[in-house]
């Protein structure tokens, strides 16, 4: 079973924050799944209907989409995935053509526009803590370059380092990669994303690894609140 511990520093910094995890074991990873094609597809036209008529300024008043923008604001960053949106929305874009699982993860992502990151299972070095950040903190980012964490930024480490953080995404050492077998996707959210959003998020990821693995199973799936644990 996974372990997750939550750094007291977080417990003050950010109180009403929380993390989905979903742990799934026996998945594959193929380059493409036809069936979950055509669920990304019934995902975008579902985007494009369902914020006919607005525009970005209304976008950016969306919860969740609000709650991260506040957020990544204290960094001077602003949030990707409301970019994606526009991309689908506005310019008839697709989701990125990715392998399966993490095609997977950015079709979630961008159904219920929660911060996710995924990781092959059998890379981390358990146990999983969440914390934030000093500012003197770096790892190898997936474009293989080091990156110093900002200051109060929420990261994910095992023993092994850092696995991911807000600002700057998901490692390279516990990556998704053709080979992964089991599976670790992290979902986070900062103040004013409700729990039960975040739950809603880890069902729907799980239930399209289910579409590329029908025996996949799920090893955990939980929220933790950082005021609960």
């Amino acid at each position: 079973m996974l372990a997750l511990t939550i750094s007291k520093k977080i417990k003050t910094i950010y109180p009403e924050a929380s993390l989905g995890v979903l742990a799934m074991k026996n998945v594959s990873n193929p380059q493409q799944h036809e069936g979950l094609d055509q669920r990304k597809l019934k995902i975008e036209n579902n985007l494009r209907e369902k914020f006919a008529g607005l525009t970005r300024a209304d976008l950016k008043k969306l919860e969740p989409i609000n709650a991260y923008r506040n957020y990544y604001k204290k960094f001077k960053k602003s949030y990707h995935i409301l970019f994606q949106l526009e991309s689908i929305v506005f310019k008839n874009k697709s989701i990125p053509k990715v392998a399966a699982l993490v095609e997977a993860m950015f079709m979630a992502e961008l159904k219920n526009l929660l911060l996710t990151a995924g990781h092959d299972l059998d890379t981390v070095d358990l146990p999983v803590k969440l914390d934030a950040a000093s500012g003197t903190e770096k790892y190898i980012m997936l474009n293989r370059q080091e990156k110093e964490l900002l200051p109060g930024d929420m990261f994910i480490s095992d023993s092994g380092g850092i696995m991911s953080s807000i600002i700057y995404g998901p490692d390279l050492r516990t990556r998704i990669n053709s080979d992964t077998q089991n599976v670790l996707f992290t979902v986070y959210a900062p103040p004013g994303v409700e729990k039960s959003e975040v739950f809603q998020h880890l069902q729907d990821i799980r239930d399209y690894v289910h579409i590329i693995t029908p025996d996949s199973k799920v090893e955990l799936i939980k929220v933790y609140g950082c005021k609960d644990v």
